[in-house]
């Protein structure tokens, strides 16, 4: 493509919401609306039915999800979709006006109840764009119904939404036909343009004026074949468009046009807040177990899930995407549309990971603090599907501290690693051969820091924005990591507001500040962490650098190591800020199973993967995960202080 090759929605957050994670669903909902808004409204010129039929395309993505065999094609599935509604909705369109008798132009729905709806003055003035972006926008006006389709997909082709082999699935073309499809197009579209600017000409033509004398001023196919012919013999008319760039290069890089202020606050109140009822599936950092087939569908509190504890909140996805228009009467929550699947597909592995840091009553009055002993679990954060860390056992500081290990040189300033307790750690740490290391909090007690290694706190959520945590991160270093996944219900769980609110504590230790590191969407417009970003622009916020978690589900080295920088630098092209990378590896969740690659496929990846991140200059640092390797945490380093694993080997002499 042309554009800016934008990144759509991962194919771990689809492998989630495939597999039931409610939250997952939400988020896949939400990062999918204004694509299909853009495909829907410039289809339909902003008719006044635009909103039902991106409404019923969200719909049916929800209740035929778990039939996508293919994650990684959930973008051109879910455009075909979008034009099959488009051309549905034209359909009906056709017979109604045929069956009424209204006068309208059979068969065409330039007939637009709501002028204030026009996609093409809405694309003007939402976006601001230069005179002649502007008159590319409003000659769409002047296209024929299936021009005006095709134009709307190849648009997010040029601006870089959307590649060939999108568009073309969408048309169920081939390529070559698609491409004949598109140039034929383009040429009604550089009439259109030649229109449009001879009408907007001034002084203008005298003989155009009398061409137009019975126009109702309404653009439509019909005229701009009139007034073409006559701009082809009119030389005045003619050296109006001496100047006209091509659209190819008007196109490339524009953003997607933003979402009425309307339906953009209630997706950015439902994206910031949590899914009622247990979240099941792709989740990540300290937290709680999670229940599974296994435990008979057993919830926290031992009671077996209901369908209705899946449904969404109210306010939630189900009042943005009401039903309404179409047959099906009252607010339908998403959620709720899909309960039955969500019960149905439950994670049929039993995962754990550490549950966030505490102060006990000891810590508060200087004595013993808790301490985590995590083990994997899944989560949906970058590119492909994962596991992670899971429920630390609360265990008192010890009094006496073993004795700081040299350890071997490190190799990379960058380079560093997520610890949790196990039998060796101090040891392990310092035969790895990092530079840094944290442990989702402001302490390591019971961790002894090797010579020449940096520890950095993190202020892992809103229960440890408290003095002596603040205090403890203050001291420990010059750097400090907010906030762990706020964006997921196992995690930090906290709205977009709320981190805002709470994030001046954090800045007020002087300490150079990392963001709140979402789970998955660091690029997405309109995600989690860009609202962060926006929020924090606006409240004169500082934010000193972006952290991220990301985890392949392709074992293939060159594919993964690909897919991890495509993420990486779609996040620094958005925000321009130094980035840390806090939590990755190589493991795959899909089908409701968790899958690690062999030792020597992660070993592999290890290798690349810091060669490729050593390599760009953005990427200030990075942490694998983890450092303890179990029968749970396959991706580990060292089993004990003095055994590393095959990864953990590569690890110590990558970078």
């Amino acid at each position: 493509m042309s554009g800016t090759g934008r990144i759509g929605p991962d194919t771990r957050m689809v492998v989630a919401a495939r597999a039931g994670d409610p939250r997952a669903l939400d988020a896949l909902v939400a990062s999918s609306l204004p694509l299909v808004y853009n495909i829907v409204g410039r289809a339909m010129n902003g008719h006044a039915d635009t909103d039902d039929v991106v409404q019923e395309t969200l719909l049916r993505l929800v209740r035929h999800l778990s039939e996508l065999r293919d994650p990684a094609a959930f973008r051109s599935w879910l455009v075909a979709i979008a034009v099959r509604q488009v051309r549905d909705w034209q359909q009906r369109w056709t017979t109604t006006q045929a069956s009424q008798a209204t006068g309208a132009v059979p068969g065409s729905p330039d007939d637009v109840p709501d002028p204030g709806a026009d996609f093409a003055e809405v694309t003007i003035l939402r976006l601001g764009l230069t005179d002649q972006r502007r008159e590319v926008a409003e000659a769409t006006r002047w296209l024929d119904p299936d021009d005006r389709e095709l134009l709307a997909l190849w648009w997010l082709e040029e601006t870089g939404e959307l590649n060939r082999a999108d568009l073309a699935a969408a048309l169920g073309l081939s390529g070559e036909h698609t491409a004949v499809r598109v140039h034929r197009m383009k040429e009604q579209l550089h009439t259109a343009r030649t229109v449009v600017r001879a009408l907007r000409a001034r002084p203008g033509c005298p003989d155009l004026y009398a061409a137009t004398a019975d126009w109702t001023g309404e653009p439509g196919p019909l005229w701009r074949k009139r007034l073409s012919r006559h701009i082809r013999d009119c030389v005045r008319c003619l050296r109006q468009d001496a100047d006209l760039l091509p659209v190819d290069r008007l196109l490339a890089g524009l953003p997607l046009l933003p979402l009425p202020a309307g339906l953009a606050e209630q997706l950015s109140a439902v994206t910031a807040g949590s899914t009622a009822g247990t979240v099941v599936g792709p989740v990540s950092g300290p937290t709680a177990a999670y229940p599974s087939i296994g435990q008979s569908g057993a919830s926290h509190s031992g009671a077996a899930p209901s369908a209705a504890s899946h449904a969404a909140p109210s306010g939630g996805l189900g009042k943005v995407f009401g039903m309404g228009a179409h047959g099906v009467a009252g607010p339908v929550t998403v959620a709720a549309a899909v309960a039955g699947l969500v019960v149905a597909v439950l994670l049929a592995v039993q995962m754990t990971k550490p549950s966030a840091p505490e102060s006990t009553a000891a810590d508060q009055a200087g004595g013993a603090t808790a301490t985590a002993s995590p083990t994997p679990t899944p989560t949906v954060s970058g590119v492909t599907p994962t596991p992670r860390r899971a429920t630390p056992t609360p265990t008192a500081r010890t009094s006496t501290r073993a004795a700081v290990p040299a350890g071997p040189a490190r190799t990379s300033d960058k380079k560093g690693v997520a610890v949790w307790n196990f039998s060796g750690v101090s040891q392990a740490l310092g035969q790895s051969k990092a530079s840094w290391y944290y442990t989702w909090s402001t302490h390591h007690q019971g961790i002894s820091t090797p010579s020449g290694v940096d520890f950095v706190p993190m202020i892992w959520g809103r229960d440890n924005v408290d003095s002596r945590s603040i205090a403890q991160a203050k001291s420990a270093g010059p750097y400090l990591l907010g906030f762990n996944e706020p964006d997921m219900a196992g995690q930090a769980n906290m709205s977009v507001d709320e981190a805002l609110t709470l994030w001046p504590k954090l800045a007020a230790t002087g300490s150079t500040l990392g963001s709140p590191a979402v789970a998955f969407g660091g690029a997405t417009p309109g995600g989690w962490l860009d609202r962060f970003m926006s929020g924090a622009k606006s409240r004169g916020h500082r934010v000193d650098f972006i952290a991220l978690h990301w985890y392949g589900g392709d074992f293939v080295t060159a594919n993964a190591v690909s897919q991890l920088k495509q993420y990486l630098q779609a996040v620094y092209q958005r925000y321009r800020l130094p980035i840390w990378l806090t939590e990755y590896a190589l493991i795959d969740f899909s089908d409701g199973k968790v899958r690690f690659p062999s030792q020597q496929q992660q070993a592999a990846f290890v290798t690349a993967s810091t060669k490729m991140l050593g390599g760009l200059s953005y990427l200030h640092r990075y942490a694998w995960f983890g450092l303890p390797a179990t029968d749970k945490d396959l991706s580990g380093l060292f089993r004990s202080g003095t055994q590393p694993t095959e990864v953990g080997r590569a690890f110590r002499a990558a970078g």
